[in-house]
């Protein structure tokens, strides 16, 4: 019995629904050796690839090899920087009379400034009075030197306390305001 459509005529037999993509004798046979060969040479792949893999070192798992491992990759210590440098255990005590002959270091306010007020009062970073600038620094002035002290020290505005670097001394932020002061006077 024919279909109709508006374009072409089909007959019912002319459409197989179990059409297939081999055609041919030859297709199959190549098909079949295909569904063999490929899972083998797959199942070979890998047990070649699990043998091949070298064994673990059985020396891996003793506890000084786990403790190297879990070994932390640097450390800090705190401290003086000769002892630090010089030895790799506690710094020794120095003796009595090697530390009663030294006198205490002198804060030296140049060098407090170069290495951390600078940043700041070089420019005028932040509203930071520039170094040397008499006009920025009067209104600053008027409150006395131990007003600019504690404001260094505990900071003011923008600035942290001690500039931001809390190693410093309370003595090396006095000599560091003392010298920026004689700057701007």
């Amino acid at each position: 019995m024919p279909l109709s459509n508006s374009r072409q005529t089909y007959a019912v037999s002319d459409h197989d629904p179990h059409a297939s993509f081999i055609k041919t004798p030859r297709q199959l046979i190549v098909v079949i050796v295909l569904s063999f060969v490929v899972p083998i040479v797959a199942i070979i792949l890998l047990v070649q690839l699990v043998v091949s893999h070298p064994a673990a070192d059985p020396n891996a798992m003793t506890d000084e090899a786990i403790a190297t491992r879990l070994r932390p990759v640097g450390r800090v210590e705190f401290g003086a920087a000769d002892a630090a440098a010089g030895s790799k255990g506690p710094a020794a005590p120095k003796s009595q009379a090697a530390s009663a002959s030294a006198s205490p270091r002198k804060p030296d306010g140049k060098k407090v400034y170069d290495t951390t007020c600078m940043v700041c009062h070089a420019t005028g970073v932040a509203g930071a009075p520039k170094f040397g600038d008499k006009a920025a620094w009067a209104p600053h002035l008027v409150h006395g030197m131990d007003a600019l002290l504690q404001s260094a020290l505990k900071g003011k505005g923008a600035m942290p306390p001690k500039g931001g670097n809390p190693s410093l001394s309370d003595d090396d932020v006095r000599a560091a305001v003392e010298f920026m002061v004689s700057q701007s006077k």
